[in-house]
């Protein structure tokens, strides 16, 4: 059976490019990044190449990009980092219903350690209300963290018009730019940015390795303890392939974005106008221009979602009801539900996220597997609704 993947919001292929530079690094350059011989130095120049790519790439200075070990991981060291470090300042912090939940749990974590968080609401494609925004700050409001684009629906925020709302009033401001980096341009400086995350998988590079930027200047505490790693801010020893590996995949996204987003735009749309066309009933979530490319919310009214999804798994097409991190989980997407989306059809809303790799062969073969699942789960739902009416004496059924 063949097996078509558009789950690519969730994490990507590896390209052969990326996998050919990480291989030198397991097996030849294996040392140390910390040791003081010639391994580690050797490791450490490699470290420093890619941190001068990725500074690169969204116009940072190299001493203001630090590893980790995944875009939660920077996202959680980001939030409680700054709020332990600025604490001075304040302790009450704005942030959005549809954060990736890293973000989210960070926050629960700093309400139950004397912050307050204000919850910001979204319209229905997902932008935050700037007047909503304005509203919630206080003196005491030390940081905002909008997300810069969404892994769910795709809205992208006007970022750059958030961060200068939030430092005309001396606020710090972060965002979640994991599902952004490597669509879109991302200039730290003329965006007013003073932290940001970002993965490497999302772009074809490998898993376990992520980056937080932050402005110099702006204070953080560790939140992983060890050695002198990343000039002392987070423990731990250096994963040099898996650095390597981010800084090439970045490379490579960032030379090839107009003609990547050219084929996913295409890709997308295609999907959409197959998919409207010849599954009677489904809506099109946050459908607008503002957005990325490669991310399709769609709700398939009547039909429930997982069991949709596990029809498509049967049928070799891999899709998601929402982020991976909590795609495991029976509950309602928050992201869906914060849209204002009725509980029935948001437990119908599956996501397809889109790559290069990707064809219009493939759409094809899915929207037609599509249909027919949808076609027979609708029919189970209409026969069983009926038996269950006629248990109950109905005299219309």
């Amino acid at each position: 059976m063949e097996r078509i993947y558009f789950d690519n919001a969730s994490t990507t292929n590896l390209n052969a490019e990326v996998l050919n530079a990480m291989l030198p690094v397991m097996t030849d350059n294996f040392g140390n990044s910390e040791s003081v011989h010639s391994f580690g130095r050797d490791a450490q120049n490699l470290v420093d190449t890619a941190r001068d790519t990725i500074a690169e790439t969204i116009n940072a200075k190299s001493n203001e990009i630090y590893f980790t070990s995944s875009g939660s991981e920077a996202n959680t060291w980001a939030i409680i980092g700054i709020a332990m470090a600025n604490r001075d300042k304040g302790n009450h912090i704005i942030t959005s219903k549809i954060e990736h939940v890293s973000v989210l749990n960070a926050c629960a974590y700093l309400e139950k350690n004397g912050f307050d968080v204000t919850y910001l609401d979204v319209d229905k494609n997902g932008f935050i209300r700037f007047d909503k925004l304005l509203n919630e700050i206080r003196p005491e409001t030390l940081m905002i963290a909008i997300m810069s684009a969404n892994n769910e629906i795709g809205t992208i925020q006007n970022i750059k018009a958030i961060a200068r709302t939030a430092h005309e009033k001396n606020i710090i401001f972060m965002t979640d730019a994991v599902q952004l980096y490597g669509h879109m341009e991302i200039d730290v400086e003329d965006m007013e940015i003073d932290a940001m995350t970002m993965s490497a998988h999302k772009l074809h590079g490998p898993k376990g390795v992520g980056c937080l930027y932050f402005k110099n200047g702006i204070k953080i505490d560790p939140i992983i303890f060890g050695g002198n790693q990343e000039r002392g801010k987070r423990g731990g020893t250096t994963n040099t392939p898996g650095i390597v590996g981010f800084a090439r995949a970045s490379a490579i996204a960032h030379a090839n974005m107009r003609i990547y987003n050219h084929k996913l735009k295409s890709l997308s749309e295609y999907f959409e106008a197959k998919l409207t066309e010849s599954v009677e009933n489904v809506i099109i979530n946050a459908n607008i221009k503002q957005k990325l490319p490669h991310i399709i919310s769609v709700t398939f009214v009547g039909v429930d979602g997982e069991s949709l999804m596990t029809k498509l798994d049967m049928n070799g097409i891999a899709v998601s009801m929402g982020s991976a991190c909590t795609s495991n989980s029976l509950t309602v997407s928050h992201v869906i539900s914060a849209l204002g989306i009725q509980a029935d059809n948001a437990r119908s809303t599956l996501r397809f996220s889109f790559s290069t790799s990707n064809t219009f062969e493939e759409i094809d073969k899915a929207v037609a597997i599509i249909k027919q699942a949808v076609e027979e789960l609708r029919a189970y739902s209409s026969t069983y609704s009926m038996k269950i009416r006629k248990r109950k004496g109905d005299k219309n059924v």
